[in-house]
């Protein structure tokens, strides 16, 4: 069986942000110590299967404020002929690459090619590059991680990071900050319909590192440098501890092994891409 189910034992750790005492942190160690890595170009068969070759691009991607769209309009303004491949040739304007969804939201434009839809950076596999993300070879033209280049909601893939308000009985309050698998409910009612999805499939989990290894640069952007370093050391002890919600379903399938922070011999892991490696 490819994709495990959505419910499934995990184990937490929540622990007061060392940069924010306001902030308590609640993290998924099940996720973050599983083997997931992005397997597009290598197995991913889209969550349409109308467009197997676009990933997860074929939506397009909502903007997360103002100040998101702002950033990833002034890399937009750095593209070429020689990264996008859909560039305009000649100055780039809002309207080539924005749209407003039918709730009126924005996000980068989407188009149909040879019959399969993905977001207008969504470079194809004609391409002198190949298929794959304009920002992100931006990226690595710059020597910047994709994070700095991408929308939002495209490096946080496959995180998902999300706020709540807590109480406690003495009346004292606390803001929790979640950090765990961006799965097919992040996606709303419409995740369940999605044909094929890659965090909870055991296609996807065959990476030698652990999540919170390979997305350091993503985890440290999400929760601060001092809370990501304070996630260390509990993911490493949790993998030591060899518990049975050590591992993630999808990850007992494979077969692949879990691996602690103190085993990876290199400080600044990467993920595969069909791209030049980006600095991440």
């Amino acid at each position: 069986m490819p994709e495990v189910d959505l419910v499934f034992p995990r184990a937490f750790v929540e622990f007061v942000n060392p940069a924010d005492e306001t902030e308590v942190m609640r993290c998924d160690l099940t996720w973050l110590t599983s083997s997931y890595r992005c397997i597009f170009g290598q197995g991913c068969k889209g969550i349409y299967d109308t467009s197997p070759d676009t990933g997860c691009c074929t939506l397009g991607a909502h903007f997360a404020d103002e100040d998101d769209e702002a950033r990833v309009a002034d890399h937009v303004g750095m593209l070429d002929e020689t990264l996008w491949q859909f560039h305009p040739g000649r100055k780039v304007k809002k309207k080539d690459w924005v749209e407003t969804d039918a709730e009126g939201d924005r996000k980068t434009l989407t188009h149909e090619v040879d019959g399969q839809s993905a977001c207008v950076f969504h470079n194809r596999s004609d391409f002198h590059l190949g298929a794959g993300c304009a920002l992100h070879a931006l990226a690595f033209v710059l020597e910047k991680n994709p994070l700095e280049t991408k929308p939002d909601v495209c490096w946080q893939l496959p995180l998902r990071r999300t706020f709540r308000e807590v109480e406690r009985q003495d009346g004292s309050s606390y803001t929790e900050v979640s950090i765990g698998e961006y799965d097919r409910r992040g996606w709303g009612p419409g995740g369940h319909d999605l044909d094929w999805y890659c965090s909870g499939n055991t296609e996807a989990h065959v990476a030698p590192e652990p999540v919170y290894v390979t997305h350091e640069p993503e985890l440290v952007a999400l929760m601060g440098r001092a809370a990501y370093d304070e996630l260390v050391r509990h993911c490493d002890a949790h993998v030591a501890s060899r518990s049975a919600r050590a591992r993630h379903p999808a990850a007992r399938h494979t077969g692949a092994r879990a691996v602690g922070y103190l085993d990876v011999k290199t400080s600044a892991p990467r993920r595969r891409s069909r791209y030049p490696r980006c600095s991440e």
